[in-house]
C-alpha cells in the first residue's frame, strides 16, 4: 500500500466515490451487490485516472440522519469499503453522513482504511440536520479504544450545509488553532455547499495558523486549483468529477483526466 502523507510536496488529490443510495434510505432502489459493484467500478476509474487517493461517501443517503444512523448502513459501507481495498492499494478514506464518526472509524479499522472525515470535531454547530456538538474527545477516546491508532482523523473546520452564528464570535484561526491543539490529524476547508469553492484566504489563514495538513474539501476545479496550491497539502475532489460537475452523476473520465493534467502540470511547474 502506498505510503499515506497529505504533506506531499506533491500534493494530494483524493477522488470521491459517492455510494449509491443505501438499503432503508429514501433513494434506495440497488442491491447491496449491485451498490457495491458501481462503488468498484467508480473506484477503479479514479485510480486509473491518477488520483491519489480515494475516499468513499454516503451522500446519496439524503436526508441524512444527525449522528445517530442504522447498522444496515455501518454494514453496508463496510462491505463497499472491503470491496474497494480488495482492488486498490492506494490511501483509502471514508465519511459518513451524517457526523458518524465512530462508525467510520470502525468501518476504515475492519477495512484496512488509512483515514476518515470527521464532522463536528470541535465547535457545535447547526447543520442542515440540526444541532451537533462537538465529538473530539469521545472520537478520540474510541480510536484508542479499538485500536485504530493508524487511521487519520482529518475534521471539517466550519463545515459546509451548516451555520456558524453560535460561534461567530471565534475566528477561522482560532478554530484551526482548537482542532490542532485537539489533536487534528488534519483540517479541512470548505465553501458554504458541496461543489462551491472555498475562499483561497480561509485555506491560507488555515495553513497560516497550524502545522497541520490543510485539505480543501469542495469546488475544485482545473481553472482554480492554482489559487489554493501553495497553501493546501490535499484536495478532496468530488462534484467536479462527475458528469456535468453533479455529484449525484457518475465519474466522467474526461473530467477526470483534465483536473489530473492541470495538476500534473502544477507539480511540474511550480
Amino acid at each position: 500500500m502506498k505510503e499515506h502523507n497529505f504533506q506531499s510536496e506533491l500534493k494530494t488529490i483524493a477522488g470521491m466515490v459517492h455510494v449509491a443510495a443505501l438499503p432503508g434510505t429514501p433513494g434506495n432502489h440497488l442491491s447491496v451487490s449491485e451498490i457495491i459493484r458501481q462503488a468498484c467500478q467508480e473506484a477503479v476509474m479514479l485510480e486509473e485516472g491518477g488520483v491519489d487517493a480515494i475516499m468513499i461517501e454516503n451522500m446519496h443517503d439524503v436526508p441524512y440522519l444527525n449522528t445517530h444512523i442504522g447498522p444496515e448502513i455501518t454494514a453496508v459501507m463496510t462491505a463497499v469499503a472491503c470491496e474497494i481495498r480488495k482492488q486498490s492499494a492506494l490511501p483509502l478514506g471514508i465519511q459518513i453522513l451524517a457526523a458518524a464518526n465512530k462508525e467510520a472509524l470502525a468501518v476504515a479499522q475492519a477495512a484496512g482504511f488509512n483515514f476518515i472525515r470527521a464532522e463536528g470535531f470541535t465547535y457545535a454547530h447547526v447543520a442542515d440536520e440540526g444541532l451537533m456538538a462537538s465529538c473530539a474527545g469521545e472520537l478520540l477516546r474510541y480510536r484508542k479504544m479499538i485500536g485504530a491508532g493508524k487511521i487519520k482523523i482529518f475534521t471539517d473546520v466550519q463545515k459546509k450545509h451548516s451555520s456558524h452564528a453560535i460561534t461567530a464570535d471565534i475566528s477561522l484561526e482560532e478554530q484551526v488553532k482548537t482542532a490542532a491543539y485537539f489533536q487534528s490529524d488534519g483540517v479541512v476547508i470548505t465553501g458554504r455547499a458541496t461543489g462551491e469553492e472555498a475562499l483561497p484566504d480561509d485555506v491560507q489563514t488555515a495553513r497560516n495558523f497550524c502545522s497541520l495538513p490543510v485539505i480543501v474539501g469542495s469546488g475544485i476545479t482545473p481553472e482554480n486549483i492554482k489559487n489554493y496550491w501553495p497553501f493546501a497539502d490535499a484536495f478532496i475532489v468530488g462534484s467536479y468529477l462527475k458528469e456535468d460537475g453533479n455529484w449525484e452523476n457518475p465519474v466522467s473520465e474526461n473530467r477526470l483526466k483534465r483536473l489530473m493534467n492541470e495538476v500534473n502540470l502544477l507539480r511540474n511547474t511550480l
